[in-house]
C-alpha cells in the first residue's frame, strides 16, 4: 500500500460532532467539516479526482477554512443541497479508504475516520493490535510488538517512540520482531495459546519511509 504514508491504529482525522450531538467550539469539527476532513484525507493517499471535484473541494475550502487560524468547530457549509453533496463525496473517499486497508485491518467513520484491527482470528492476516485487544492480562511486550516503523528509524506509534534511533530500518524492525517474539511467550505463559499461535498470521512490521 504505497500510498499509505502514514501508519497507525487510531483516529487519522481530527475528532468532529456527529449528526444530533453538541457542538464543541475550538474542539471538535462540525460535521461539515469532518466531512471535508474525510476528502481531504483520501486526497492526501493518493486519491485523484477529475479538475470539476477538485475545484469543488476548493470551493468548500474557502467556506470552511477561510484562513489558516480558523477556529474549529464553527464552520458549516450555507447551503444544504452543497453539505450534501460534501456529505456524499466524503463517504465516496471513505469507501475509497475502506479499500486501502492494510490486510488485517480496516478503516471506519465514527467521530473520526479510524484504522482499527478486525478481530477475526481465524482470518489470513491478524493484526496484532487485534490479539492485544482480545487478551484479559498486561502484555509488557505489547506496546514494542504493535509499534511501526519512521524515519529516523525509530519504533513506536503515532505520538510516541520506543526504541531507537536506530542506525537502519533493518535495526528497527529487528526491534519489534524480538518484542513480538517476547509477546508470544507471554501470551502462552498467560494461556492464550490459540492467541500465540496466530503469530505466523501477524502482518510485516510497517515501516514508512521520508
Amino acid at each position: 500500500m504505497t500510498a499509505l504514508t502514514r501508519w497507525h491504529v487510531g483516529p487519522w482525522t481530527t475528532r468532529g460532532t456527529r449528526p444530533g450531538e453538541t457542538p464543541v467550539p475550538g474542539r471538535r469539527r462540525t460535521t461539515d467539516e469532518l466531512n471535508f476532513d474525510v476528502v481531504g484525507l483520501a486526497r492526501i493517499l493518493g486519491r485523484r479526482l477529475s479538475g470539476r471535484d477538485e475545484l469543488q473541494v476548493r470551493l468548500w475550502q474557502n467556506e470552511l477554512r477561510p484562513t489558516h487560524t480558523r477556529r474549529c468547530g464553527v464552520h458549516t457549509l450555507a447551503d444544504p443541497a452543497n453539505a450534501q453533496l460534501l456529505h456524499e463525496t466524503a463517504q465516496e473517499a471513505l469507501a475509497w479508504l475502506a479499500e486501502r486497508a492494510p490486510a488485517g485491518y480496516e478503516f471506519v467513520l465514527t467521530d473520526a475516520v479510524e484504522l482499527r484491527p478486525l478481530l477475526d482470528l481465524t482470518a489470513d492476516v491478524v493484526a496484532v493490535e487485534a490479539v492485544v485487544q482480545l487478551t484479559d492480562v498486561p502484555l509488557p511486550a505489547a506496546r514494542l510488538a504493535t509499534a511501526h516503523v519512521r524515519p529516523g528509524w525509530y519504533a513506536g506509534d503515532a505520538v510516541c517512540n520506543w526504541s531507537g534511533p536506530h542506525t537502519t530500518s533493518d535495526e528497527a524492525i529487528a526491534a519489534v520482531q524480538a518484542a513480538r517474539s517476547e509477546l508470544v511467550d507471554q501470551l502462552t505463559a498467560a494461556g492464550h495459546a490459540a492467541l500465540a499461535a496466530t503469530a505466523d498470521r501477524w502482518p510485516a512490521v510497517p515501516v514508512e519511509h521520508a
